[in-house]
């Protein structure tokens, strides 16, 4: 299974990789291997080039392009009208239904990640909690972590900002990294770790202005100021890379989920490049131009790591998801060589706080757009397999 042979044979080249340092543009020679921060890859997911791509690389030594869902909470099967589903069909445990409902039908509509579980639960609040361990293990397929070492989140609106330079936070860092990596750090199935959802480093929305950003943008008018952020932002991937690294050896780091529509400052993304994998954002406006552009910026893999077409009409109260946009997306992004994924912005069943979903309340599916989507996921495979 994990012949390093056959391994080889898919990893791609970089020049000056230094602790995943990728140059500004790649040299995309082939069946050499490719230096991430992961000290130990073998076995696990890791990142490789091929056919001047770059891949994930599956612990068996194939290029694997992610195609996953967001947003997968059991709640949703909770509410008075539909809680007898849960009881009756699921007996009231996660476990079952994440063997019997999530994985069967991700895998029937062609998808082959979860991208990341956790869902909204009230706007502009915390989202919902992540699986456990077990329940990884239950659904018995690819996925993302996220892991809260900050709540820095644009859609939050209620905790205050961590000083990243103080013991404290690298305190509160070592326990996420000990609570979380420790138990999933051995598992194959785990692609990598996100970060902070739409951090707010130089930007706010309404509902948080009261805290402001991260870093005041104003002092990005001087040297002296961009200086500091930089050191900011330098403190906060290491004492997050460092804290992951001393539980889990093997998988991805694929750092903060950056909101492609905000400022998002090169001192902040020059600081993330030596201590994370891939460069993730969420992007509900022009996913396919803005993933084009950081590629070509920084050389470093890209992740489309939230977005959906959300621009249609609401029906009875709920939007549905858009199925020809995101088979449209899906196709262009396979094609940016630095393009490493594509994670829908579900949810798996809907809510009434997201008010979209593949699945409604009572578990009919969203016939129309899943169609569309599994059809554009299909194709991707085939893609794939033809290639490799």
């Amino acid at each position: 299974m994990n012949n390093p042979i056959h391994r080889r044979r898919f990893l791609g080249s970089a020049a000056a990789l230094g602790a995943g340092l990728v140059a500004p543009m790649p040299s995309f020679a082939q069946a050499s291997e490719t230096k991430t921060t992961q000290v130990e890859p073998e076995g696990f997911f890791t990142l490789g080039q091929r056919e001047n791509h770059w891949w994930l690389i599956t612990p068996d030594g194939e290029p694997f392009f992610t195609m996953g869902v967001n947003h997968i909470d059991p709640a949703s099967l909770r509410y008075p009208e539909n809680l007898a589903i849960w009881r009756e069909k699921y007996g009231g445990s996660t476990i079952r239904w994440i063997k019997e409902s999530v994985a069967p039908n991700l895998k029937a509509w062609g998808f082959n990640t979860v991208g990341w579980v956790q869902e909204v639960t009230v706007k502009q609040w915390q989202h919902s909690r992540a699986f456990t361990v077990d329940e990884y293990r239950a659904l018995d397929m690819p996925y993302c972590h996220l892991l809260p070492f900050t709540e820095s989140h644009q859609w939050e609106k209620h905790t205050v900002h961590y000083d990243f330079r103080s013991n404290d936070w690298k305190e509160w860092c070592d326990y996420v990294a000990r609570s979380h990596c420790a138990e999933l750090s051995n598992d194959p199935n785990l692609i990598g770790y996100f970060y902070s959802d739409c951090p707010t480093w130089t930007h706010s929305r309404p509902d948080n202005e009261w805290r402001g950003p991260i870093f005041d943008p104003e002092r990005l008018t001087t040297e002296a100021g961009r200086k500091d952020l930089s050191e900011l932002a330098h403190s906060y991937y290491k004492t997050t890379h460092d804290a992951i690294r001393r539980y889990d050896k093997h998988h991805l780091l694929l750092g903060d989920r950056y909101e492609a529509n905000a400022p998002i400052e090169m001192e902040i993304v020059d600081a993330a490049k030596p201590f994370v994998d891939v460069l993730s954002f969420q992007d509900f406006r022009d996913p396919v131009s803005h993933l084009e552009e950081w590629y070509r910026k920084t050389g470093k893999p890209v992740l489309l790591a939230d977005a959906a077409g959300v621009r249609g009409p609401m029906k009875n109260g709920f939007k549905p998801n858009n199925g020809t946009w995101y088979a449209e997306t899906l196709s262009a992004l396979h094609k940016n060589p630095g393009c490493i994924g594509f994670h829908l912005c579900g949810a798996y069943q809907r809510n009434k706080a997201r008010r979209r979903g593949l699945l409604d309340e009572m578990e009919n599916p969203d016939t129309e757009q899943v169609k569309l989507m599994k059809s554009a996921n299909q194709q991707i495979s085939q893609r794939m397999d033809r290639h490799f």
